[in-house]
Parts: structure tokens; sequence; C-alpha cells
């Protein structure tokens, strides 16, 4: 198999990958439960694949790019809110699974949206030009969010868990991907190296969805009554997000690639980074909280195998 033809059955991949985590995690979930210690390093390798293949160049063009910007934050910071506090609005009753809910669909996505946006035809290098920005404003609003929708619960928003994943996830692996793009230009050896990862950002994204779908879904299914109230909630919201996005961007006049990049970020949340502010809860909510981000993430990297599909159909085909 060459690499077209991998790209071209990788949505094949990933559904592959994950029914194996499922079945595995449900199946050996002791054993799977250890693959929790990998969720970052296989980000950070897909996140290294993915920076390899953008033209680090034109990133500065990318934020000068004042309508993209424009509807990025409207759509994540304006509708999504909006949104959100719609969907949640049956969860008040529920103080952990509505925290949970709320510090996960709140947050735009840092990480992995780059990926799934390059896979889905948008603009990737947009995307990250962009993530300093969105992970700012997403600490500096989270708090301010909480406060505005009405909750039985306080919590405090640290900066630590976004800080560590920003440099474990985006800075580490941009800052290589630039040096060995760099290096290539002077060493065969390092263009070899360059040439051979342009084959892994299809196996990489197969191994996260292995690593946390198969590490979590144990742990979910035990609390699956108690989590059942939020999952037409998050259906709701991986259902209406992108049309939000959608409709943002054509409001902009956005061209086609452009447009699928703010559907991909309105649709796609942090649920790995919020994840640490959910274990920092009060111990009677903590667990549970954490349970509710974690089904979020099973749904939505489910939902990204079909919007990497469905979105460049969609979003401006002709």
């Amino acid at each position: 198999m060459n690499r077209d033809q991998l790209e071209q059955h990788q949505i094949a991949i990933y559904f592959v990958a994950v029914i194996i985590a499922a079945v595995g995690g449900l199946l050996a979930p002791q054993a799977a439960q250890g693959l929790g210690g990998l969720v970052t390093p296989a980000i950070a390798v897909l996140m290294y694949a993915m920076f390899l293949q953008i033209p680090f160049l034109q990133l500065r063009q990318g934020l000068a790019n004042r309508r993209f910007i424009a509807a990025l934050l409207v759509a994540n910071f304006v509708l999504i809110p909006l949104l959100v506090w719609a969907l949640t609005l049956g969860l008040h009753d529920q103080p952990a699974i509505l925290i949970g809910a709320l510090l996960v669909l709140l947050t735009p996505c840092i990480d992995y949206v780059v990926v799934f946006t390059h896979i889905g035809k948008g603009d990737a290098r947009l995307t990250l030009a962009a993530t300093p920005l969105l992970l700012l404003l997403q600490l500096a609003l989270l708090p301010l969010y909480l406060t505005l929708i009405p909750s039985e619960a306080a919590v405090t928003i640290t900066l630590g868990p976004f800080v560590e994943a920003f440099v474990l996830l985006i800075a580490i692996p941009l800052l290589l991907a630039v040096l060995t793009c760099a290096g290539a230009r002077r060493s065969p050896h390092i263009a070899r190296w360059n040439q051979g990862w342009a084959w892994m950002p299809v196996p990489a994204m197969a191994t996260v969805l292995l690593v946390v779908i198969g590490s979590q879904i144990a742990f979910v299914a035990q609390q699956i009554e108690q989590l059942l109230p939020v999952i037409p909630v998050y259906l709701g919201f991986m259902l209406l997000a992108p049309v939000v996005g959608a409709l943002t961007a054509w409001a902009f006049r956005l061209p086609a690639a452009t447009a699928r990049s703010v559907t991909f970020s309105s649709a796609t949340r942090n649920s790995l980074v919020v994840l640490p502010l959910a274990l920092a809860l009060p111990e009677d909510m903590r667990m549970l909280a954490a349970a509710a981000i974690i089904t979020q993430t099973l749904i939505e990297l489910v939902c990204e195998l079909i919007y990497i599909r469905v979105i460049p159909a969609l979003v401006w085909r002709a």
C-alpha cells in the first residue's frame, strides 16, 4: 500500500481502530487502563507528524486573515456558548455532570483539531496559527461562562493544565517539526526522515483513537446509568455545532477551505486539556464530572470520523 492508498482508506482504518479499542477496553479493562499514560505521547506524535505537512512560512499570513479570525472568535466564544447554555438547561439538577459538560463544551480544541481540519480539507495552517489566541481566550472567558451559566457548584479555573497541554501538544511538536524541516534542507538523512514521516499522520491518528477509547471506555461503561442524561446533550452539540460554525463562516463570506476550518473548530472541543480541571473538583463531584468529559471525548472522536467526510461535501462543495 502506498501513501495515497493509505490516505484514501483512512476512514476505514479509523473505524477499525475505534472498534478494536472499544472491544478491547470492555473485555480487558485492567489492561486497557494502562493505555491512559500513552494518550499525551500519542497526541504529541500525531501533532509532530501533522506539523511536518504544514508550510510554516504561511502561519503569519493566517493571523493576518481578519475575516477568518473574526468568524472563529464569534463562533467559538459567542454563538457556541449560547448553544451550550440551551443544550444544558436540563442538567441543572445534576451539578457534577453539568460542570463536566460545561468544562468540555465551552473550550475549543487547540490540538488534534488541526489534524481533523487537514483531513477534512480545511485550512490547517490557519487553524494552527489561531491556537494561541484560542488558548488565551478560553482561559480568560471560561470562568466568566461558568459564572453566567447557573450551577450549584463553583469551579476555580487554574492555568496549569492549559499551559501544560499547549507546551506538550503544540509547542514542543511544533518546534521539533520546524527544526526537522530546516534540517531537511541541509542533510539528506533528515530529508529521508522527513519523507518517512509523511506516512505517519494516518497511523498516528489510529493510535490516538486506540489509546483514548481503549483506556477510557470501561470507566464510562461503569458510570453509564448516571451519564445517560448528558449523552443527548453531546449528540445535540455534535449535530448543531458544525451548523453554527458553517453559518458563521457563510455570514463572514469565507471561502471553502477557511469555512471548513471554522466549522471544525466550532465542533471540536478541548476534552483532553480540561480533564485535569474536573479531577481538581471536590471529591464528591470529580469522578462523575471526569466521566462526563471522557464521554464527550468518545462521542466526539466517532463524530469526527463522520465530519471529515460530511463537512468537505457540504461546506461549499462547489
